[in-house]
């Protein structure tokens, strides 16, 4: 079960099937599909300037839902290509920062979820890698680049050999996550943070995670992202935000963003 709600300017996305560790079959992504098009559509009008996405129970999510499948006859290309990489793009491309909050398992497409995620916060007791050693199958959902990119290669090759899990604490020192906290501090913690977020410039927010992916999957130099920034900022100068947030400053006032 997916669930979304919206309140303060926060999209607020909750995997919910915690008996089954949040893990997905078919409807489940089709539904978290339609939750971030709900989400997006809320953002368009202003409604939404920031996403948290988290799961029930004692897991994240422990990837896909196999309970059910036939080797034999399972069309993993389907699964994965069909359903699990629109989703992922959908989620990257989200028009407002989006966040995770992330305990327990997460693994395969729950791993996935994550790494298309702007900032993911980790309990420290949580649990990352590539268990399909085990399975006699891959690690999916993108984890070969993003760790390759993250950790290097020879790290992602150790872990996807010996099916090792990686804690929380040892994943951001890493430097797969942002940060890693007590489990039980970890959803107060994440919608403090997500709620200042939402009371920011979204506009200006927006324009960094675009130059980031635009950096990263360009491969751009120091001159060329500086040009990025440069006709970002030219951008936003005309923006209501940007004189208010000049103005607050000049004042010694906290600004007032309408995003």
């Amino acid at each position: 079960m997916i669930s979304l709600s919206i309140a303060a300017g926060v999209a607020e996305v909750v995997l919910d099937a915690p008996h089954k560790l949040n893990s997905l079959d078919e409807q489940a992504l089709a539904d978290l599909s339609q939750a971030y098009d709900r989400a997006a559509d809320a953002a368009a009008r202003g409604e939404v300037r920031a996403l948290l996405l988290r799961g029930e129970g004692r897991a994240f999510c422990a990837g896909r839902d196999i309970a059910g499948v036939t080797p034999e006859s399972d069309d993993a290309q389907a699964y994965l290509g069909g359903l699990v990489q629109p989703l992922l793009k959908k989620m990257s491309a989200f028009p407002a920062p989006t966040f995770a909050a992330a305990q327990g398992a997460c693994l395969g497409v729950g791993l996935g979820l994550l790494l298309a995620t702007d900032v993911v916060y980790v309990a420290e007791n949580a649990k990352f890698g590539s268990p399909f050693a085990k399975l006699g199958a891959t690690l999916d959902s993108g984890g070969h680049w993003y760790f390759t990119e993250r950790l290097g290669m020879h790290r992602t090759l150790d872990l996807i050999y010996t099916a090792e899990l990686m804690s929380g604490a040892d994943a951001v020192a890493q430097g797969l996550f942002s940060r890693a906290m007590p489990a039980a501090e970890l959803l107060e913690n994440t919608r403090a943070i997500v709620a200042g977020v939402a009371t920011g410039a979204t506009g200006a927010f927006r324009a960094s995670k675009e130059l980031v992916a635009h950096i990263r999957d360009q491969r751009l130099g120091l001159w060329e992202a500086m040009e990025e920034e440069n006709a970002e900022q030219a951008r936003l100068c005309k923006s209501e935000d940007y004189a208010e947030g000049f103005r607050a400053f000049q004042e010694k006032r906290s600004p007032v963003f309408k995003g």
